[in-house]
């Protein structure tokens, strides 16, 4: 950075600030650097020395405190927008695989006949909440998308989502694998290749929503901690 000019040093800053996917933190940056390199090459073309011109177009644009929370927002909102798609196509995939899994499983479904009262309930609540995970999915893109201009804080449906995610899919499993347990099978299902195919990709999937959570989480507490710093920039002037 020994050699970096203004423009240079102030998106690095920015780049510093931001959390969010990588790709359009990228295209935020991009598109703030290509702005200041035309501001910069303005004032040049006024006269003025590049390293002038770099500091002047930095100063019209705006401090890192002034301009990162405006960025972190389109980035938190990116994010949500793919942990909701995540969630709303994965979970027809989920389901759909497991279907076909059922259907030609060639060994005979056998679980136990008798099993603990609190099962069939159980069972019900696991599918519940299983299309529970699609649905607001699904809304959640809806309001991240076209229903953008009607959300007043798109910040919270993201929060609100990464939350949803990390305490939804501990629970989906643990549920799980009490009803396995108490079923008792299916026989000869551990050794069955589709099946742990299936498993493992149902895993990785789940696996993938927490990871996208946490980016949820984590781009939501960058936006707090830019508009708090951005708020005492402001009353202390």
């Amino acid at each position: 950075m020994g050699n970096a000019g203004p423009i240079d040093e102030y998106v690095a800053s920015m780049r510093h600030a931001l959390r969010g996917p990588g790709g359009a933190r990228r295209d935020l940056l991009t598109e703030a650097r290509d702005s200041l390199l035309d501001a910069a090459e303005a004032y040049e073309g006024e006269g003025l020395p590049r390293d002038e011109a770099e500091r002047l177009a930095v100063a019209d644009f705006g401090t890192v405190p002034e301009v990162a929370p405006g960025f972190q927002g389109e980035l938190t909102v990116s994010q949500g927008r793919r942990t909701a798609a995540l969630l709303f196509l994965s979970v027809p995939l989920i389901a759909f695989m497991w279907a076909v899994i059922w259907r030609i499983f060639p060994e005979s479904p056998h679980v136990a006949e008798i099993k603990p009262v609190w099962f069939g309930p159980l069972a019900r609540t696991v599918d519940l909440l299983q299309l529970g995970v699609g649905v607001i999915g699904g809304l959640a893109l809806l309001a991240l998308g076209r229903g953008a201009r009607l959300v007043r804080r798109p910040a919270l449906v993201t929060r609100g989502l990464g939350l949803f995610v990390w305490i939804q899919t501990p629970l989906i499993a643990v549920m799980g694998l009490t009803l396995a347990a108490a079923a008792q099978g299916p026989v000869g299902f551990s050794g069955y290749l589709p099946g742990v195919a299936v498993s493992l990709i149902s895993y990785a999937l789940a696996g993938w929503m927490l990871y996208s959570a946490a980016h949820c989480l984590r781009c939501t507490r960058a936006v707090r901690a830019l508009s708090a710093m951005d708020r005492e920039r402001s009353l202390s002037r």
